[in-house]
């Protein structure tokens, strides 16, 4: 390509596909591990890109960076997952410039994650840039670009409710026990089950209700068992169920079972228990509120509570997008000036070097010549004409990097 030409500048682009259009299988074709990814960085250096980050979770895979054309950056994906052109055409998107930096603004702060206002991805974000950075393929702009999306997301944490309440059931169901019984920490919890939901309440149990008489019973022990070492819990046999649930205070239940695998048969209860019943479908029968002392919840009421969190969330919406749009301002004022600054520095070196050379043919010429006058007035002009430049540069509508490749190119400059 022509050096001179204009437009010789690279775009900034944000390329790639998540959970809104995308379903399971396509992400999971596209989705890159830590290899692929390293794979991918090492190429993108070699074919010349100067600087790129690459996130994949299970709900997005993204690549945001500088090419000439997307097309670059698209091949990129291809040539490192199973994902082809033609998947990609059909289910991902491209954005380029501001389109892209409101883009990353937007996964960062939580406003584009499945969950509305689930911060995960930031740390994702992060630790993509320092990988880029390890491996030479992240410069300044991408630091400070990563920086104010960081900013931006602690900021809409902090100053929004976003993030504010339950939007796993696992969380949903820790947070109703935590504020229906009081003393948590000094109750018995029994956990029967240990399905994908089963574990995370486990988690989100040992988390926030620091609790240590946790018991775990599964069918096949086996399973209990791994996930009672990573917790430190105790596992009991199936056999003891029925005398775990005399004990117990607060009785989860998270089995696979088609059935009902607790009725009111098996309570001989001497206290109040608990029940939440996390299973689809449902394993604990009605039967169990015609036993004295025992509240049931379902999983249904739960949802319905993780449903109400979410419209809750969305009407801080506006205040998290007011906090971007700031954040995102002051970094595209930065961006500009960095991209402009070499070259007003050196319109104004040119402008002093053409005044020089006018004050000497002068000095020469005329007799009572004041120098001194002179300097300050051609001093004065040099700096209101570089203003005029930097304003048009700083426009909301000026192209940047054409008005920079022109001005180099009428007054000669870098050469």
């Amino acid at each position: 390509m022509d050096t001179n030409s204009i437009g010789k500048h690279p775009s900034f682009y944000a390329i790639g596909l998540s959970y809104k259009k995308a379903d399971a299988e396509m992400r999971g074709k596209f989705s890159l591990d830590e290899q692929a990814k390293t794979n991918l960085l090492l190429q993108a250096k070699a074919e010349g890109i100067e600087s790129l980050i690459v996130t994949s979770t299970c709900n997005r895979t993204e690549i945001y960076g500088f090419s000439q054309h997307p097309f670059q950056l698209i091949k990129l994906l291809c040539e490192n997952s199973q994902g082809t052109v033609e998947d990609f055409q059909k289910v991902a998107y491209v954005y380029k410039n501001r389109e892209a930096l409101q883009h990353i603004f937007r996964v960062g702060t939580g406003l584009d994650s499945q969950i509305l206002g689930d911060f995960e991805i930031i740390s994702q974000i992060k630790q993509s840039f320092i990988e880029s950075k390890n491996l030479g393929i992240a410069n300044s702009y991408m630091e400070r670009l990563v920086n104010a999306v960081i900013q931006a997301s602690k900021k809409v944490k902090n100053e929004t409710e976003i993030s504010s309440g339950a939007t796993s059931v696992s969380f949903a169901s820790v947070q109703y026990i935590m504020n229906t019984i009081p003393d948590i920490g000094n109750k018995n919890i029994l956990l029967f089950g240990t399905g994908k939901i089963g574990r995370n309440t486990c988690e989100n149990l040992v988390k926030h209700t620091k609790n240590d008489h946790i018991v775990l019973i599964n069918r096949t022990k086996e399973k209990a068992e791994k996930i009672a070492g990573k917790f430190n819990l105790v596992v009991k046999e199936y056999a003891d169920l029925q005398l775990e649930i005399q004990k117990a205070d607060i009785l989860v239940v998270a089995t696979g079972a088609q059935n009902p695998t607790v009725d009111a048969a098996i309570l001989k209860l001497k206290k109040p228990l608990l029940i939440l019943d996390l299973s689809i479908p449902k394993n604990v029968n009605e039967n169990v509120k015609e036993v004295e002392g025992v509240s049931l919840v379902h999983l249904d009421y739960l949802s319905q509570v993780t449903d109400e969190t979410i419209e809750k969330r969305k009407e801080h919406i506006p205040a998290a997008e007011k906090i971007i749009s700031i954040i995102l301002e002051e970094f595209l004022t930065w961006s500009k000036a960095r991209k402009f600054a070499p070259t007003i520095h050196s319109l104004k070196a040119k402008l002093a070097t053409i005044k020089d050379s006018e004050l000497n043919y002068q000095r020469k010429k005329l007799e009572n010549f004041n120098e001194e006058q002179a300097e300050i007035i051609s001093n004065r002009i040099i700096q209101k004409i570089t203003t005029h430049f930097a304003n048009h540069l700083k426009d909301e509508e000026t192209m940047v990097d054409e008005s920079i490749e022109w001005i180099e190119k009428v007054f000669q400059l870098n050469h």
